[in-house]
């Protein structure tokens, strides 16, 4: 008996043992992101996995996919919840056939804005409530605030671009999203789709001859080769990307973890917005050099613009299913009363 008792114990470590090792293996984590190598938010998102590796003494790992190597923006939102990634970070554009609103930045007050009114509305009660939505529909945690794109502009291959009317009967490409496909209506153009990764071979083959895109975009994947020649820095809305990790992984991390990236995030997102936005800068004159004509309309032409998109508002709310309630909280940050 005590030689079965004996034998019985060995066996049961060495049954544990297995499970003891696993237990200790870090979590693994891929994020994924349809930008370049080059592209600031691939690089931001890269410094991110190197700290969040250090900082949390390898119990996590953290594996950067991007040039949509895993998923495209688009789809990244099932494969989170499917088990596809662990982490994205797409723009909310590619997330609105999921939650309507997270379109409400496309809504006429939001033409022209600046970083700063920007976040008097996502960094608020309005984005909460954005993220809360996304997250019991998606199954994802938002980590914090959101991550900066920056102001995006119309380019255009052919045409010039020299004031907001010029976009008139253009076939314009946007990034998704029923929101950007009302805005090129309201200028006359034909909107078009299509996917970031393929944004260069399209502009080149003649698929649109214009784009609502960052200047950082056009600097990182070099669209004067593709043709691009003329830009407008018209802000037609300002482009955020929303941190993602799905719940199930989340869940899995635990309270402390969860804590070491909700910290990390927080700590590191103000400087990779103040590095975005000298990107942003900085592209203009790469741009210029790189022989594109950029034209820079005064203030006075925006908020003009921005008057006549605002009649349309009560069409594009209901166009775009947007909750007229946070709309109106929305405007009301922006320090916009009625629909003035």
């Amino acid at each position: 008996m005590l030689r079965r008792t004996l034998m019985g114990g060995v066996a049961a470590s060495a049954l544990a043992a297995p499970a003891l090792v696993r237990a200790q293996e870090p979590l693994k984590m891929r994020l994924s992101l349809d930008t370049s190598a080059a592209h600031t938010r691939t690089m931001q998102m890269t410094d991110f996995a190197k700290e969040l590796e250090k900082v949390a003494s390898g119990k996590i790992t953290v594996e950067v996919f991007h040039s949509a190597q895993l998923f495209r923006d688009r789809d990244v939102g099932k494969a989170l919840r499917q088990g596809g990634a662990e982490m994205g970070v797409p723009g909310p554009w590619n997330l609105t056939g999921i939650e309507a609103n997270l379109d409400i930045t496309q809504s006429p007050a939001f033409y022209g804005r600046s970083a700063a009114d920007v976040y008097k509305v996502i960094d608020g009660d309005v984005g909460r409530t954005l993220n809360d939505m996304l997250g019991k529909k998606l199954g994802v945690h938002i980590l914090g605030k959101w991550l900066d794109l920056g102001a995006s502009h119309t380019f255009s291959t052919a045409k010039p671009l020299n004031a907001p009317d010029d976009l008139k009967g253009l076939k314009i490409r946007t990034s998704g999203g029923a929101g950007q496909m009302v805005r090129v209506k309201f200028f006359e153009g034909i909107p078009n789709f299509t996917a970031w990764p393929d944004v260069p071979l399209a502009l080149s083959q003649g698929t649109f001859d214009a784009l609502f895109t960052t200047n950082e975009s056009v600097k990182s994947a070099k669209l004067w080769d593709s043709g691009v020649k003329y830009g407008l820095q018209d802000q037609q809305f300002f482009a955020q990307y929303i941190p993602m990790v799905s719940e199930a992984f989340w869940k899995k991390m635990g309270p402390d973890l969860q804590k070491i990236v909700t910290d990390l995030w927080a700590a590191k997102i103000g400087g990779w917005r103040t590095a975005m936005a000298t990107s942003q800068a900085e592209a203009v004159g790469i741009m210029r050099k790189a022989g594109i004509t950029i034209v820079v309309p005064e203030e006075s032409v925006l908020e003009a613009t921005r008057k006549k998109l605002m009649t349309t508002q009560d069409a594009v709310i209901k166009e775009l299913k947007l909750d007229p309630a946070l709309v109106a909280k929305a405007n009301a940050a922006l320090g916009i009363t009625g629909k003035s």
